[in-house]
């Protein structure tokens, strides 16, 4: 951490606080993620591990957030993330920006190449929402938070995952009907969901609970039966509830602002069998992003909402980090605190070097 000089705190977690931190040697801006390990029998977070892993085996990529190093600090241990401005939720909130078409092409075209090199990589994000799809200085978006990822089995003989993944608004019915069994379709979903709420200024499924939020669904597709959704009666919570027999609601109708080729990209998202969803990789060479207007550049974006600066005396003081709530770094298992980033898969930036390392003093950052 003596490489760190902490300048805000950014927001806090289930297992932690974010801050804001400079590099001290090169200046270069970073997001420190603290977690903080309570009880040594709790271990370590799995959500935290998976999004070590994930982001560790993934190529370096534009659009997804890159993690530099993960190292012990006190008795708890640090992820150094690439520092973001902003997030795309915060521009949906922002009721003075009116995106325009091409710059809704930009947005979307950075989120599908990110999600394409995921399910390339056989990576599943289980999380897709505004929220998630960091920022920026420069109007780059990157996709972030793989706390819920997976790697996709592609065996005959799958694992069952979790069902309760997925911000509620943006999970696909299969979750929705209980699914444990399910592919990268689930991402693409969340894609569709985000499409539409970026040229409506507002959440398609905006459902209170799980229940509701099925019957925001079915009041705009329909209600699903075996003829349009085969194996929909298998599936473990589809007798828990039934549905009156609705028609589905032309999407014109419910985006009105959308053009007709966004109308036809939404439409290969929005579908209730997850295999008949659109995949990312034939997204990008959808005619929509073809046609006019074409996508605007990523300077012409938006400028992310600067993170307000915090108290030093506040942040320091916080008793998320009262050090008798830690656990000493040597009861850490050695392969989380071993982890660094791998020079051969990453390109740290240039002028981030440090002369020495808490995990390997011959690694960079």
């Amino acid at each position: 951490m003596e490489s760190y000089e902490i300048l805000c705190r950014i927001g806090e977690g289930a297992h932690g606080v974010v801050f804001k931190a400079k590099h001290i040697q090169s200046g270069y801006h970073v997001a420190l993620k603290k977690i903080a390990l309570r009880k040594i029998e709790d271990g370590i977070p799995n959500n935290i591990l998976r999004e070590v892993k994930t982001l560790m085996s993934l190529e370096e990529h534009p659009n997804i957030v890159r993690l530099f190093e993960v190292f012990p600090h006190g008795m708890g241990f640090v992820l150094v993330f690439e520092f973001m401005l902003s997030d795309l939720s915060e521009v949906l909130r922002n009721h003075s920006i009116l995106l325009s078409e091409a710059q809704i092409k930009c947005y979307m075209l950075m989120l599908l190449q990110g999600v394409s090199h995921c399910h390339k990589h056989n990576i599943i994000h289980r999380d897709l929402k505004p929220a998630n799809l960091l920022l920026s200085s420069s109007g780059h978006l990157k996709i972030a938070d793989f706390g819920l990822a997976r790697v996709h089995c592609l065996a005959e003989d799958r694992p069952q995952y979790s069902h309760q993944v997925a911000t509620r608004w943006y999970r696909p019915p299969e979750l929705l009907y209980g699914a444990r069994v399910y592919d990268e379709g689930v991402d693409l979903w969340g894609v569709g969901c985000i499409l539409g709420e970026l040229i409506n200024s507002s959440p398609l499924f905006p459902g209170e609970n799980d229940i509701d939020q099925l019957c925001c669904v079915t009041r705009i597709l329909g209600t699903p039966n075996e003829q349009v959704w085969p194996g929909l009666s298998d599936l473990p919570d589809y007798k828990k509830i039934t549905f009156p027999e609705l028609l589905p609601i032309p999407l014109h109708k419910i985006v009105p602002d959308a053009a007709p080729l966004a109308l036809d990209l939404l439409e290969s998202f929005l579908v209730y069998v997850s295999k008949r969803r659109l995949p990312a990789v034939r997204a990008l060479i959808h005619p929509y992003f073809f046609s006019e207007p074409i996508p605007a550049h990523h300077t012409q974006l938006p400028s992310p909402r600067t993170l307000p600066k915090r108290d030093l005396f506040q942040i320091f003081s916080s008793a998320e980090f009262d050090p008798s709530l830690l656990i000493h770094p040597s009861k850490i298992p050695s392969h989380v605190i071993a982890v660094t980033t791998p020079t051969q898969t990453r390109k740290i930036p240039k002028q981030i070097t440090s002369k020495k390392s808490t995990t390997d003093k011959n690694s960079k950052f």
